[in-house]
């Protein structure tokens, strides 16, 4: 059995609407894909843009850029659209960056 993990999650970029910096109240780390696993691909990235709603829940997630395609996509989204931010009470951008690495 593979312990996989996910060894970084990078903030990449904070393009915020309302505000210049997004605090992030919970991360919630991806689980590593049983795809890659099986495809032996030891690593990834995906980069995604998410849509956060004045309560500071995430209200969508859209993959930007990944790498290889359409690997850590599913996890990346069901990861971060469980992520909270502090509340602005305005609606806000914000972009992030996970790299994914498989580890023995």
């Amino acid at each position: 059995m593979f312990a996989r993990s996910v060894l970084a999650l990078t903030l990449v970029a904070a393009a915020s609407l309302a505000h210049a910096d997004a605090k992030v109240l919970k991360k919630v780390a991806p689980e590593y894909p049983n795809e890659a696993v099986k495809r032996n691909i030891t690593a990834g990235s995906v980069r995604a843009k998410m849509n956060i709603a004045g309560d500071g829940k995430v209200a969508n997630v859209e993959v930007v850029e990944a790498e290889p395609k359409r690997v850590f996509d599913r996890a990346a989204v069901e990861a971060l659209s469980q992520w909270k931010f502090e509340g602005t009470g305005a609606a806000q951008t914000h972009e992030v960056k996970l790299v994914f690495k498989s580890e023995d």
